[in-house]
């Protein structure tokens, strides 16, 4: 132990989906020992492969680790890994980290971090931003809420995840979670407005790549606009960050605007374009499907707009 928290050695960790198996990778290859559990069987025995231990159960897990982390689709998710019979927090000893890496419900997170903390455990709710390269290159933005002592102590271990400049402490428990709508509000409103340009100047014969080009110059530059406008470009929805994942994000932004009383009406329009993605069968795209709503619904029929 150091102080009031054990030192981490050994991290447990629970979902190795598209993002948590390089992920969890990228702990390994920083030198933690690594339990691990997910309910699909390749990602946990290639991590066996890699050195990792499998856990019988997420209490195993907790039981087994000084640091436990879940990166799991939802909120119910989060929920019946930690809080279940044989959850997280049943094997959980005093002083582990308990960071969920997750986006869920912002309300849900204070109220996770409340248990743990009543069974002398930490809480950090901790999403991620970057997609699959992200989580492959270990660069990926960390926005974290929780204990300033907590997050101090979790230095090595999310520095081993995310870029240096782009692991923030946000505040107080709940703090992960709002910037990450935050985060998914702005995403949204700018792939929106970046597919609607492209349309707008295949349709009036300029191409959309030299506008790209130009507008990676100016004001108008994004991450959104160079990564994703690439992709629309290229008709390229390999999922990096799958439509219904993001979907599930935005409805999350949509109850915490709503308790909070901000009107939002521009990313209610980007939300219903993501929406009708997963609606006509193409969750599993990119979420930068997006912009194919916006083409079909313009006449141009989603189909690929040129290379740079």
């Amino acid at each position: 132990m150091t102080g009031r928290f054990r030192s981490i050695e050994t991290i447990g960790f629970i979902g190795l989906g598209l993002m948590g198996r390089p992920m969890a990778l990228n702990l390994l290859r920083a030198g933690f020992r690594l339990v691990v559990r997910s309910r699909s069987r390749p990602p946990v025995e290639a991590l066996v492969e890699a050195g990792a231990v499998e856990g019988a159960t997420p209490a195993d897990v907790a039981a087994a680790s000084d640091a436990v982390i879940t990166m799991l689709p939802d909120t119910p998710d989060v929920e019946a890994v930690l809080e279940g019979a044989d959850g997280v927090f049943a094997g959980v000893r005093p002083g582990t980290l308990v960071i969920d890496m997750s986006t869920i419900a912002p309300a849900a997170a204070v109220r996770l971090a409340g248990e743990a903390e009543a069974r002398g455990a930490a809480f950090l709710d901790a999403p991620v931003s970057g997609g699959e390269i992200g989580a492959i290159d270990a660069t990926l933005s960390i926005m974290v809420g929780g204990a300033l002592e907590a997050f101090t102590h979790a230095g090595p271990v999310l520095g081993a995840l995310g870029h240096p400049d782009r692991i923030v402490h946000v505040g107080a428990a709940g703090a992960g979670q709002i910037t990450k709508v935050c985060n998914q509000m702005v995403i949204a409103t700018t792939l929106a407005g970046v597919a609607e340009a492209f349309a707008l100047a295949s349709k009036r014969g300029v191409d959309p790549a030299l506008v790209r080009r130009a507008l990676l110059g100016g004001f108008a530059s994004s991450r959104v606009l160079d990564v994703h406008g690439q992709r629309i470009l290229d008709g390229n929805y390999r999922p990096g960050f799958r439509a219904e994942l993001f979907h599930k994000d935005l409805k999350i932004a949509a109850r915490t605007l709503g308790e909070a009383d901000v009107p939002a009406p521009v990313v209610s329009a980007a939300a219903q374009l993501v929406a009708a993605v997963v609606a006509s069968g193409r969750g599993g795209d990119d979420y930068s499907a997006l912009a194919t709503i916006v083409f079909d619904l313009a006449g141009l029929f989603s189909e690929p707009l040129g290379d740079d």
